[in-house]
């Protein structure tokens, strides 16, 4: 049995997809109520409820855990972990954190909470493998508004980033959870090349057979865009630290991991693109 978190989520979807496609018994953990799939039982639960957790997690095998933004992320990490321990199987833990936790990150609220979710997981003394990702492409869609009009705004400077695509690292997801050998190891996800949001923004745009450019936004600006988009304040600073860490160059490395782990390539942001183009393209009715 495996257990995945957030299974509704931009990583948990495409996940319950592929280990139904592969026909492995699966437990999809939610906080609604989801419509029934073939193969799939889904779970009603709150991370920060332990009552719903223990039964939840109860006879796993595997769990894939990741935790929403929030400023409560790192206690719903140990939760699960304490949900896991308790339903006594001793599952192996697949923990979505972050790179950049090799790094000693300091001041980066986000990075901290996984930080704290891996030492949890390592006290636990259970099995465990973590998935390290820069970012989503699928990030970008939360500005598609802004780049059908013609602008990429963003407090990155003009450092590189190795951002990846989602499916991938639920492609890796799947296959961790379901093959041996990964026992405490951490893959570094990215996509084939890193790029800065001006080449994003052009690339982007030549899918699209639209201009779009880059806005590079100080801090300032950033927090007032965020704000203005209804952003609570926790977040916004999350996201201005973020991005912070990715303009002092820190996100640019690219692995080869996903190429190792599947026999294939990961997607490009072109390939991401060509299959998003409907949200960046201007004069597609919406």
């Amino acid at each position: 049995m495996i257990v995945v978190t957030g299974a509704t989520g931009t990583l948990g979807a495409p996940l319950v997809r592929g280990l139904r496609e592969r026909g492995v018994p699966t437990r999809a953990i939610s906080r609604t109520t989801a419509s029934p799939e073939p193969g799939i039982q889904w779970v009603t639960a709150d991370l920060d409820d332990m009552s719903t957790l223990v039964a939840a997690y109860a006879d796993a095998d595997a769990v894939f855990l990741v935790t929403p933004v929030h400023p409560r992320m790192a206690r719903f990490a140990r939760n699960v972990i304490e949900a896991a321990v308790r339903g006594g199987n001793r599952p192996r833990i697949v923990l979505l954190a972050a790179a950049g936790l090799d790094q000693n990150v300091r001041g980066v609220r986000f990075l901290n909470a996984h930080a704290e979710g891996l030492a949890a997981l390592r006290a636990s003394d259970l099995p465990y493998t973590v998935l390290a990702p820069n970012g989503f492409f699928q990030n970008l869609l939360t500005m598609a508004g802004a780049i059908r009009a013609g602008t990429l705004a963003a407090p990155a400077g003009d450092a590189a980033i190795s951002f990846v695509d989602a499916r991938d690292v639920a492609d890796v997801a799947a296959h961790v959870l379901t093959t041996d050998g990964h026992d405490r190891a951490t893959y570094t996800l990215t996509g084939p090349q890193s790029l800065t949001h001006a080449e994003i923004a052009g690339q982007l745009g030549a899918v699209a057979g639209s201009t779009v450019r880059y806005s590079a936004l100080s801090p300032e600006q950033a927090r007032d865009q965020l704000t203005a988009a209804g952003l609570d304040p926790w977040r916004v600073d999350g996201l201005i630290e973020l991005y912070g860490f990715y303009a002092s160059g820190h996100a640019a490395a690219v692995s080869d991991d996903i190429e190792r782990l599947l026999g294939r390539a990961p997607r490009s942001l072109a390939e991401f693109a060509a299959d998003h183009r409907q949200a960046f393209t201007p004069w597609v009715k919406q």
